[in-house]
């Protein structure tokens, strides 16, 4: 992601700095089974595709939420999270900044246990109502690559 679309998707989080420990991550990590990515293309060039494809082969169960198809990685598409109808673990966000409070907003309906916004993206208002339900956050953050780190 270039630095100018980071900035598109950034509400000024920057590093987040009340992101989990490492030691948080792990544990996140190892405990999830369910990720639902809001966002995931169809696309394998895209972000959103890499990152769910490395994921799916390191055993977790990627569900995909995408208003505009059907089915993507062999799995059942969702228009929004609102309509998973299975445990989500982990709320991975490959959209924009302005559309991350009403993501939360159902990652909250749906008792989701973590929200991670990934790489590029922040939203410390959504960020903190997250938490205020009880939901683990990680802002800023690839979570492919703190798979990779931090579970070799």
């Amino acid at each position: 992601m270039s630095n100018n679309e980071e900035k598109a998707n950034s509400d000024g989080g920057g590093n987040a700095p009340d992101n989990p420990s490492p030691q948080e991550l792990q544990e996140l990590l190892r405990s999830s089974r369910n990720i639902a990515v809001v966002g995931l293309s169809d696309n394998p060039e895209r972000y959103s595709y890499i990152v769910a494809a490395y994921l799916k082969s390191r055993g977790y169960r990627i569900i995909p939420v995408n208003p505009k198809k059907d089915e993507i990685m062999q799995e059942k598409c969702y228009s929004n999270l609102s309509l998973v109808t299975e445990n989500v673990d982990i709320v991975n966000i490959f959209r924009n900044a302005k559309a991350i409070p009403a993501i939360v907003d159902e990652a909250i309906k749906i008792r989701a246990g973590a929200v991670w916004m990934q790489l590029g993206l922040s939203h410390n208002e959504a960020a903190q109502k997250a938490r205020a339900a009880g939901i683990f956050v990680v802002q800023n953050q690839c979570l492919m690559v703190q798979h990779e780190k931090l579970l070799k």
